[in-house]
């Protein structure tokens, strides 16, 4: 085996060893965030900067630790396009599925429109009981 140059675990008074860990650490909660792609690769790369002085007698030593995580997985939704009194475009989400269709709001129990903003009163809208 080939003596080590430099130990990495006491390099800058262990502060490389401690970065390289940081961002493993982060590395790890990105793959174990179910909001990610499990299939996609995580990069953690490490970049040493050696800079000589003119007698080359010593370098300076700049360290950069980078972690490129998957990104978050995108996410959906439905909106309904309209016009305000104005004539001005405007949207709301639509939470029924189908526009103009109303539906049952599981947290309030309450019918609503397809918005979901407004309760829709059944008994006006001539359903029984």
């Amino acid at each position: 085996m080939v003596e080590p140059i430099i130990n990495l675990n006491t390099l800058a008074d262990g502060a490389f060893a401690e970065r390289i860990n940081y961002e493993l650490k982060n590395l790890l909660q990105n793959i174990a965030d179910p909001n990610t792609d499990a299939q996609k690769k995580r990069k953690l790369q490490v970049t040493l900067t050696l800079e000589a002085n003119e007698n080359r007698e010593l370098a300076d030593v700049n360290i950069d630790v980078k972690a490129t995580p998957a990104p978050r997985k995108s996410i959906g939704s439905t909106l309904i396009l309209d016009r305000d009194e104005a004539g001005y475009a405007t949207a709301a989400e639509l939470k029924s599925g189908i526009k103009d269709q109303t539906y049952f709001d599981p947290e309030s129990y309450e019918v609503k429109d397809d918005r979901g903003q407004n309760v829709v009163d059944l008994q006006k809208q001539g359903g029984s009981k």
